[in-house]
């Protein structure tokens, strides 16, 4: 067995052109190198060097070893330039599932800081369904996901990342404009614009129930940006996701604060009972600065 401490000194005798010098740039005595590299000479059954000249002569079997043993570090150099991307980058392209409302903004900013800290990272971003999000963050198809709650997934590991209160949007000359805030008496009657069919359309539904209102919705959109569209168009009032509101709405729609409040919440997913990658870790704490930041 090859002792790896004598194949150091080796390389540093190849190195520095002696065992003289080795010794001294080493700062160990020339005698502790004199015995190693016997020893290694023992260990292999050939000689190293040529004796009798006062540098570091390698024997045509000691120069063809020599050869060996720069493979071998090379490769070893090689392990730990690979293991240092690993470390830094993970293991490959980092798969993100994000509702549309983060997907604008908060989620291309805190890549974007990510990026800066891992150039070269690789980044790919899916804004499908919440149901689909929730689905691939189960089934591991997705590192991390950004998604409105859902029920009946187990294999998720979930915790709350955002909640912002909806607001109502609403035509800049519309009368109401004028009011701090509304609720549900104060939109009786008036044409709405509905979401599409989920937990926050029936939580907006059960706020106008509470009231003893019944609401007219006269169009239905998904998502706030077509909803707010319409808005700037006249066709109605809506309530409102404000992240993605207050970067579309434009000079035409007035935003105001809907009461009672209805929170809007979002989840931090992962696929449950598989150990989260450290460029996945990355990309969290910099989405909760993102977050905290727009707080």
């Amino acid at each position: 067995m090859i002792n790896p401490a004598h194949l150091d000194l080796f390389r540093a005798v190849i190195r520095h052109g002696g065992m003289t010098r080795a010794a001294a740039v080493l700062g160990i005595g020339q005698p502790h190198v004199s015995r190693a590299i016997a020893q290694l000479e023992a260990d292999l059954g050939f000689a190293l060097f040529v004796r009798g000249h006062g540098s570091a002569l390698p024997t045509p079997e000691g120069a063809a070893f020599a050869h060996e043993v720069a493979q071998t570090y090379a490769g070893l150099e090689q392990l730990s330039r690979a293991a240092r991307a690993i470390r830094e980058r993970g293991t490959g392209a980092l798969r993100i599932a994000c509702q549309p409302s983060l997907a604008a903004r908060l989620l291309p900013r805190a890549i974007r800081r990510l990026d800066a800290e891992c150039p070269g990272v690789r980044v790919s971003v899916h804004v499908p369904s919440p149901d689909t999000i929730w689905s691939w963050a189960a089934s591991g198809q997705c590192d991390l996901g950004l998604a409105r709650p859902r029920a009946g997934h187990p294999g998720v590991e979930a915790e709350p990342f955002l909640a912002m209160a909806a607001l109502c949007a609403l035509p800049r000359r519309h009368p109401l404009a004028r009011r701090r805030s509304l609720g549900p008496r104060d939109l009786a009657g008036e044409p709405l614009i509905s979401g599409g069919p989920g937990p926050f359309q029936q939580a907006v539904e059960a706020a106008f129930a509470e009231a003893g209102v019944t609401p007219r919705f006269t169009l239905m959109a998904q998502y706030t940006a077509a909803r707010c569209g319409l808005v700037a168009e006249g066709l109605g009032l809506a309530i409102v996701d404000p992240l993605p509101a207050r970067e579309v709405a434009g000079p035409a729609v007035a935003l105001r604060p809907f009461r009672p409040e209805l929170p809007i919440e979002t989840l931090l997913l992962r696929p449950a009972g598989r150990p989260p990658g450290s460029l996945a870790e990355r990309l969290v704490r910099l989405l909760r600065a993102e977050r905290d930041a727009l707080a």
